[in-house]
């Protein structure tokens, strides 16, 4: 009993006191960011077509579809072009925050809002790689994903080491406003009744925006450590739930595919790659395809292996060693998708889904060869936005909070 004692308090301990994954949260939010964030840029030409209030899918089809099932989106605010344009470039702006880590709890937030509105607003759109990004937009706001690799971060640690110095830390400007402004369209959109069509969505919005205001009170205004303690355990216990429902959301699209593929006549004959490849709308290189699907042999492997992949995934998770060869052959499998049958951004998605399960140790390296990169093409020694793997992000330290908003 003891011993159950202790390895539970070990548990809780480890849960409350820390945000877990701190690269592998950095990497899912730089590779979901810019996966929608190319997306939009792609298809900025082609916006009115897909989600613009005179597109095929037109704003009344879309108003009575959003009536029936609720889906949040800010597009049926208004019927206005100059609405829509705005909101598109707000999108492509907070896809770009995102990536970059600048104000990543903000950031994160209006990254859910732009990628609801837009998906919600045309529901035709998509290739399955944009339920996968739905589904971690909406992740992507309980997590701390801006530790490392972010400007964020940067900004944290030139605090930190300017109150090392002895020198005097100017306060925070832009947080504040920020938080200032978004409330004001909260209140407005709220007064005039934007919010009816479904609730979940605006009382997490409602919910991040008090609790922002709440850290930043706490840290200005509390006079001891508890509070400022207690909130950052709720915001650690959050980031860490929200990654491992990432986690098993992951195990769980692999599992799904895997065993409905078996229960297929053309996967269990080996056969089932062989058709999408002569498909047109999946053959942007039409000589490729015929390359690989001329062979018998190699399309019953990539048949049966593909299977067996995904089926296995799940249960290789507690094994190192075979996880990684797995998440490799994953990987591999949706670059050849990409390239292949022309899915470029459902195969970078899915990338960044199996990411969250990348040892720390090569993400290190890989962050490491990316600076180096950075450096080598700015001619500057200090281009680098991480931070030294020993250190801790001042605003994942207990008792230090930093409002980022």
């Amino acid at each position: 009993m003891n011993r159950l004692s202790l390895t539970l308090s070990r548990g809780i301990a480890r849960v409350t006191e820390s945000a877990l994954g701190p690269y592998q949260s950095a990497v899912i939010r730089i590779g979901f960011a810019t996966t929608w964030l190319l997306f939009l840029l792609r298809e900025f030409p082609h916006r009115q077509e897909l989600y613009g209030p005179d597109g095929p899918w037109g704003w009344d089809l879309a108003q009575q579809l959003t009536s029936d099932n609720h889906a949040f989106t800010a597009l049926m605010w208004s019927d206005g072009q100059a609405w829509f344009e705005i909101f598109y470039l707000l999108a492509i702006l907070a896809s770009a925050a995102l990536l970059l880590g600048w104000r990543t709890r903000t950031a994160s937030v209006l990254f859910m809002v732009g990628v609801l509105s837009l998906q919600n607003r045309s529901v035709f759109v998509g290739d399955g790689g944009d339920n996968v990004l739905h589904l971690m937009s909406l992740y992507l706001v309980f997590t701390r994903c801006g530790q490392v690799w972010s400007l964020d971060a940067r900004r944290a640690a030139r605090g930190e080491a300017a109150r090392a110095r002895g020198e005097r830390v100017r306060p925070d400007r832009v947080g504040p406003v920020l938080w200032l402004v978004l409330g004001l369209v909260l209140v407005g959109a709220t007064l005039a009744g934007r919010f009816d069509n479904g609730r979940l969505v605006p009382a997490l919005l409602w919910t991040v925006w008090v609790g922002l205001g709440l850290w930043w009170a706490v840290q200005r205004r509390a006079r001891s450590q508890e509070p400022r303690i207690l909130l950052d355990v709720i915001a650690n216990v959050l980031h860490n739930g929200a990654l491992f429902v990432i986690m098993a959301e992951a195990c769980l699209i692999y599992a799904t595919a895997g065993w409905y593929k078996i229960q297929g006549s053309r996967w269990q004959d080996g056969t089932a790659v062989y058709y999408p490849l002569h498909l047109d709308y999946f053959s942007p290189w039409p000589a490729l395809a015929d390359l690989m699907s001329s062979s018998g042999t190699i399309m019953m492997i990539v048949t049966y292996g593909t299977v067996m992949v995904q089926v296995a995934f799940p249960f290789t998770l507690f094994n190192r060693r075979v996880k990684n060869v797995l998440l490799v052959l994953m990987m591999t499998e949706h670059a050849v998708i990409a390239v292949v049958l022309g899915l470029p951004f459902f195969s970078l998605a899915m990338i960044t889904a199996d990411a969250v399960f990348l040892p720390t140790s090569f993400l290190l390296l890989l962050g490491g060869w990316a600076a180096r990169a950075w450096g080598r093409l700015v001619r500057r020694g200090d281009g680098d936005l991480t931070l030294p793997p020993q250190r801790v992000p001042e605003e994942s330290t207990p008792g230090r909070v930093g409002f980022t908003a």
